[in-house]
């Protein structure tokens, strides 16, 4: 599974990776669907990593900056699989870091 092009969840957020080099590192933008933020959405940078395997169900993760519009970072993890028709298929799992004031409110600033 090679992460380059465009991907789309179930909630209709779309990412594109522009090249995953021989090393596995990769960059794109995430255009999220989805937002709490009071600004409009924007498309935001990515950077990460992929583990290039040889059966090509690799492991991969990606950091989102969210500054064009938020004040918060989010984190992916996962996996390409090769369905029985060929098609490729990302099962990804995140945290979101929000910006809190106070140190005390920490224990509500991860989703």
């Amino acid at each position: 599974c090679n992460l380059t092009g465009w991907w789309e969840n179930d909630l209709g957020s779309k990412m594109q990776v522009f090249k995953v080099g021989n090393d596995g590192t990769f960059s794109g933008e995430y255009h999220t669907a989805v937002s709490s933020a009071k600004n409009p959405i924007q498309p935001s940078p990515l950077v990460g990593s992929q583990h290039l395997d040889e059966d090509g169900q690799c492991t991969f993760g990606f950091i989102v900056n969210w500054k064009k519009f938020s004040d918060s970072t989010a984190v992916f993890v996962g996996q390409c699989f090769r369905e029985d028709d060929g098609k490729e298929v990302l099962h990804t799992s995140w945290l979101l870091r929000e910006k809190v004031n106070l140190e005390a409110d920490d224990w509500k600033a991860t989703r």
